[in-house]
């Protein structure tokens, strides 16, 4: 999937016959927008709607100007303006509010737009003149009821940026704490990385509604697919941070193989433990570096992300986890050395259940990529329990867009670097090193870290799969408030995966999270 396209950009008000104007209300902010009827709405109606969806036959929603729309690429499509006197919620002289974005090539099925007040429900229509289209003449041969892609939500007070967007299948993403956008979420993930074709299914509808004062939006949405239908409801908020309280409600059609919950989508090129893989000259290349795990049991746990030669698949089993996200951890921008991208900027995503989720795993998936153009990182839960034609499945969490993770644990040192290179002692001679061997160097910090003296008798608790490790020792790096543990990784024969469990203890207490990685020889000896 190429992220550049897929996910790029993301008179008086013409009420319905005999329906009287609603003073000071949403419609009223809403100059020179056409909406329909009001109709009453409520999240339990959504979701029998969804279930009455998926109790029958999946229809696919067919798509308009299918050639015109596969003409607008990324140039065209840049040149296609929502009007910013026609915002929802704003107008010329309140440059804030909701815009709605333009079909084009990578997103070519139109959803339906409604706006809630006070329990009714009123569908924007849509119509070309809300946008200008910068001498392409589409304006000219498109169909009049063409459909919205998505919509954005600005800032309050700016022209801009956005800092909310929905565009394409049930992907969404916010700019997070540093104004700049990176991984997206997803409502759902449904058969990733299987033999089969995975299915994107579509958020096909959304009801909007903004709380006193602008600065938490609610979103519900209608989703529909092949093999599921689904009800959710979204309660975002920007203020120190970005939240979203998110309730879902799925109805499958059929028997699923693979459902992923709250699923993550994110890009990893390179990071300095695999930038031989790169041929860039920016010393880094990702959106995020590694996924955090905080299990049921307490137990802290960081995974540094891989690019593989080939699709990996890896499940971490849990009951009622306390949370999990993909995370750049990496924020220092000599790193990277972009100040177009920015990917020390990149937001930090963070899923919190609400409730018990009960037994499962927490799945990551990583896909080969030589390029920052394409999400190669997929993480979700997957529960342990069949999913069977007719069942009915509810999830509450919260996700978190965030600098760091929330919640860190007193006393427990994080994994701030990872890095691998030839094993032995630096300076010996190449004939005495051994072969088939790696030196690893995991780099720990925290505040009760930082307060510890150098000492020396301190030895990481290291476990591998296969392969024997030696020469494990653990110090404060001079001058830094960081520790480090270092071994080397002997006798791994062939390319086949070796997985790697690091951290440092005190009186059998551990002094920091577990370090987690997939040792993969053919790409880490390259």
């Amino acid at each position: 999937m190429n992220r550049r396209g897929f996910l790029q950009g993301f008179g008086a008000v013409m009420l319905w016959a005999g329906l009287p104007p609603l003073a000071k209300s949403a419609w009223a902010q809403a100059e020179g927008l056409s909406f329909g009827p009001a109709l009453p709405f409520s999240f339990e109606a959504l979701q029998q709607q969804a279930r009455d969806l998926a109790g029958r036959r999946f229809q696919p929603r067919p798509i308009k100007a299918d050639a015109t729309l596969e003409s607008i690429d990324f140039d065209t499509h840049q040149k296609l303006r929502y009007r910013k006197d026609k915002a929802l919620w704003g107008g010329a002289e309140r440059p804030h509010g909701v815009q709605f974005f333009h079909l084009h090539r990578w997103v070519r099925q139109g959803v339906k737009i409604h706006v809630l007040e006070d329990g009714q429900a009123r569908e924007l229509m849509y119509r070309p003149d809300y946008f200008t289209y910068g001498g392409t003449g589409l304006d000219k041969i498109l169909p009049k009821d063409l459909g919205f892609a998505g919509f954005r939500v600005l800032n309050e007070g700016k022209e801009g940026p956005d800092w909310l967007a929905f565009q394409g299948a049930s992907y969404f993403r916010t700019s997070g704490p540093f104004d700049q956008y990176g991984l997206s979420a997803r409502g759902v993930a449904i058969n990733t990385a299987l033999p089969e074709p995975e299915e994107f299914p579509l958020f096909t509808q959304f009801w909007l509604e903004q709380a006193e004062g602008g600065k938490t939006v609610t979103i519900y949405a209608l989703l529909d697919g092949p093999s599921l239908a689904g009800a959710y409801r979204f309660v975002c908020r920007k203020e120190k941070t970005i939240t979203m309280d998110v309730s879902a409600a799925l109805f499958p059609r059929t028997a699923i193989t693979r459902m992923g919950i709250a699923p993550l989508t994110s890009m990893f090129w390179y990071s300095e433990s695999n930038h031989r893989q790169g041929s860039d000259w920016r010393p880094e290349i990702h959106d995020n570096d590694g996924l955090a795990l905080w299990t049921g049991a307490g137990e802290r746990i960081w995974r540094p992300l891989n690019n593989p030669q080939s699709v990996m698949t890896n499940s971490f089993f849990d009951n009622n986890p306390r949370g999990f996200g993909l995370l750049q951890r990496d924020r220092d921008f000599d790193h990277y050395q972009d100040d177009g991208a920015y990917y020390d900027r990149r937001p930090a995503l963070w899923i919190e259940p609400l409730g018990e989720w009960g037994e499962g795993t927490v799945q990551l998936v990583e896909i080969p990529t030589n390029d920052e153009i394409h999400d190669n990182i997929v993480a979700y839960w997957l529960p342990k329990a069949p999913v069977t034609a007719g069942s009915r499945w509810a999830f509450d969490y919260r996700l978190h867009w965030v600098d760091q993770e929330p919640y860190p644990q007193d006393g427990i040192g994080r994994v701030v670097d990872t890095r691998i290179g030839r094993s032995g002692i630096p300076g010996q001679e190449k004939g005495i090193r051994p072969e088939n061997a790696r030196k690893f160097v995991i780099d720990f910090a925290g505040p009760h870290l930082a307060e510890m003296p150098q000492r020396f008798d301190l030895l990481p608790t290291i476990w591998a799969s296969r392969g024997r490790i030696v020469d494990s020792y653990t110090l404060k790096v001079v001058g830094t408030d960081r520790w480090r543990a270092v071994f080397d990784l002997l006798d791994v024969e062939g390319t086949q995966p070796v997985d790697l469990r690091c951290f440092i203890p005190l009186r059998k207490q551990p002094l920091t999270e577990t370090w987690l990685f997939q040792y993969l020889p053919e790409v880490h000896r390259v």
